[in-house]
């Protein structure tokens, strides 16, 4: 488990550089969208990764990685918004932005090292295509579930499938990261 920590804590800086950097540009701007709205934010990048997958080409020229980052941060900031809710303006700055994307990362991989350990890291045998499929199919739960109010009967509720989607793109990441090898 020392290889995938080292690994998981390399994705998530560059993840979190890029969350950073934007918080730069944009400041905490994200803070007006409702947990809908990422999600649909989520569904978008989903859906391009696997375009790109099936089509082997991007006319934009931005690749399948940077969209992985995008879920990843995209899904600590739902997480954010799901504790807050949403707000009609800005209302904190990048410091507390910063200071929520870090908990939140922390208790999200802190669940992967524990999924990770009873499935024995079978992540690895994965293909990548199937993290994506993955990650389409939960966020079709989460709008199911959005849909019913945030009720459940027996499933997890909208954090745990946010929680995995992070996961499953950060697994994208270190195995794009790992093919480039």
């Amino acid at each position: 488990m020392a290889d995938t920590k080292a690994e998981f804590e390399y994705v998530i800086g560059l993840c979190r550089d890029v969350f950073l950097k934007k918080m730069q540009d944009y400041g905490a701007s994200w803070r007006l969208m409702r947990p809908e709205s990422l999600t649909d934010q989520i569904f978008i990048k989903a859906r391009r990764i696997r375009t790109l997958e099936l089509k082997q080409e991007s006319k934009v020229g931005e690749g399948i990685y940077p969209e992985f980052m995008g879920m990843a941060n995209y899904g600590i900031m739902a997480l954010i918004q799901l504790e807050l809710g949403f707000a009609d303006k800005v209302d904190i700055d990048a410091k507390k932005a910063l200071e929520l994307y870090d908990h939140y990362m922390k208790v999200t991989t802190e669940l992967m090292y524990n999924k990770n350990s009873d499935y024995d890291e079978a992540w690895r045998y994965m293909r990548v295509n199937s993290y994506t499929d993955i990650i389409l199919t939960k966020l079709e739960r989460i709008k199911q579930i959005e849909d019913n109010n945030g009720e459940t009967i027996v499933s997890e509720g909208v954090d745990a499938n946010y929680m995995d989607i992070v996961n499953y793109s950060l697994f994208g990441l270190i195995k794009l990261g790992n093919d480039k090898k």
